[in-house]
């Protein structure tokens, strides 16, 4: 993925819209995780965007040049892109939207949602744990590139998770920073807040799907113990801990266990092939 970064890189130095406010930390480096999952099952990126006219030339136009630029290994999805309407769009955004974010979406962004006319699907490659985060980042700039060019609304397929166009480019300004700066531990956190969802209710537990996006483990917190925005709060503290210190010291610490007990089968883009970890109740 050395020739991605390299892209990605150089894609930042020529983007004036990236020079971003916001303040970059030191580069960290990443502490390696530990070797816990199956490497068998590679995760991807689904990206649905929707467009203004009965056209899909505009999106795929502008896909193709993000692809050949900077964002390697994507496609455009031949198969599920249309250039109409798709009369079910207004509902999957709607159960989409991250609600965890203030004014992580508004009216417009609904609006917009609602008179789209086009529907463009982009395939991201198949990735493993060492590869994730470079490849999300890829992800995050190539929806950055298409509101850029004239996208109305996007939602990333994988987790079920859309934001309005605002938030999107907020995120990419600070990946732009934290890939500026070398922070790979950065990276990993907004791709995280970008494409997983957070929290879902079932079984019991609060739950985050997506996290495998950036090479994680999904977090499950007893709703016995949490209301959401706290198991929102864990969540992520989990995952960031994960990150940077390892997987076998956070369960001990946390007195978690390590599940691979799935409710999604393996060919689903939501299946997380680094497991789950369950939070003591």
């Amino acid at each position: 993925m050395d020739t991605m970064r390299r892209a990605l890189l150089g894609l930042i130095g020529t983007l004036p819209t990236w020079r971003s406010s916001f303040a970059a930390k030191p580069g960290t480096g990443e502490t390696p995780m530990d070797s816990s999952g199956s490497e068998a099952v590679k995760p991807r990126h689904v990206l649905c965007f929707l467009g203004k006219e009965r056209d899909l030339a505009p999106l795929s136009d502008a896909a193709s040049g993000a692809i050949a630029e900077f964002a390697t290994g994507f496609s455009i999805d031949e198969t599920y892109s249309q250039a109409e309407p798709d009369d079910r769009m207004a509902r999957s955004f709607d159960v989409c939207w991250d609600r965890v974010e203030p004014d992580a979406w508004t009216k417009a962004d609904e609006a917009a949602v609602a008179s789209h006319q086009s529907v463009l699907y982009v395939l991201g490659p198949r990735m493993t744990r060492n590869n994730a985060v470079t490849v999300s980042t890829a992800a995050l700039f190539l929806v950055d590139r298409m509101i850029d060019k004239g996208a109305l609304a996007v939602k990333g397929e994988s987790a079920g998770i859309a934001h309005g166009l605002s938030r999107w480019k907020q995120l990419a300004l600070q990946a732009a920073s934290a890939v500026k700066a070398d922070d790979v531990l950065g990276q990993r956190r907004i791709g995280r807040l970008a494409f997983a969802k957070r929290p879902l209710s079932a079984r019991g537990y609060l739950e985050s799907v997506g996290f495998h996006l950036v090479g994680l483990p999904e977090v499950y917190v007893p709703i016995s113990q949490a209301s959401e925005r706290e198991a929102v709060a864990t969540m992520d503290a989990v995952a960031d801990e994960i990150a940077e210190k390892g997987l076998e010291d956070v369960l001990r610490k946390r007195r978690a266990n390590l599940s691979f007990e799935s409710q999604y089968e393996e060919d689903e883009f939501k299946f997380n092939p680094y497991g789950t970890v369950m939070l003591a109740g």
